[in-house]
């Protein structure tokens, strides 16, 4: 007849069974947090338009700024190492962006739009583009110079902007994007939120509103704000 397991055995097995189911429990639990926090993460990043750009075939419209906002004073450097102030800029009507050039998701594809807009406005010398680095640490005027020639920037009329960071952020706060200093999920230096939209200034300096600069069709959207800023001087 077989024997019966001895009470050392039988809780041996109990302990065993006790582990496994532990550590199946641990499993389903981790798991569940992480898909949890990609989910989070995943949604944060579409609802600030991180990562996912618009349809194709949707129409951009102007998005108003908060309050009224107008170019301020500064100086600060190009990709040639030249200064450029606001003084330079009169009379212009600017297409302005920001970005950072580590930036690997919105950055690029802000900057395509960027250079569609510098091609759909080639023969306009009233028209400036200005694309402003969050990121002066690193983005000097060398990177930012190799960074302009990877998207066809001529850099008379595609200003890359550098310089002292409290010079760049007074400029992008006054004059373009808030701050939110408690967003713990940002990815840009300086907190600036919505730092994928395309800016439009007029010739004045006032800030006109901004274009969603990941959505495929905001170079068209923008080149058509020009033209009606124009006529509107006539």
């Amino acid at each position: 007849m077989p024997q019966k397991a001895g009470p050392k055995r039988s809780k041996q097995q109990n302990d065993e069974r006790l582990f496994a189911i532990i550590a199946v429990v641990m499993c389903l639990v981790l798991g569940i947090s992480f898909c949890a926090l990609l989910f989070a993460l995943n949604y944060h990043s579409q609802s600030s338009g991180a990562s996912v750009e618009n349809l194709p075939d949707s129409r951009p419209t102007l998005i108003q700024p908060d309050h009224p906002r107008n170019l301020v004073d500064f100086t600060l450097i190009d990709s040639n190492g030249r200064p450029v102030t606001r003084t330079d800029l009169d009379g212009k009507i600017l297409v302005v962006d920001f970005l950072f050039t580590s930036c690997s998701e919105t950055c690029p594809v802000v900057n395509r739009q960027m250079a569609q807009i510098q091609q759909l406005t080639t023969n306009q010398p009233d028209v400036k583009l200005v694309s402003i680095t969050v990121d002066p640490r690193d983005d000097t005027p060398t990177v930012l110079q190799k960074y302009g020639q990877g998207f066809g920037a001529d850099t008379n009329r595609w200003l890359f902007l550098t310089g002292e960071k409290a010079v760049l952020y007074d400029l992008i706060g006054k004059s373009f994007l808030a701050q939110d200093l408690n967003d713990p999920f940002s990815y840009m230096p300086g907190n600036f939120s919505h730092t994928e939209r395309v800016a439009v200034v007029d010739s004045h300096g006032h800030l006109q509103g901004y274009f969603d600069g990941l959505n495929q069709n905001t170079a068209g959207a923008v080149v058509d704000e020009i033209a009606k800023l124009r006529n509107e001087k006539l």
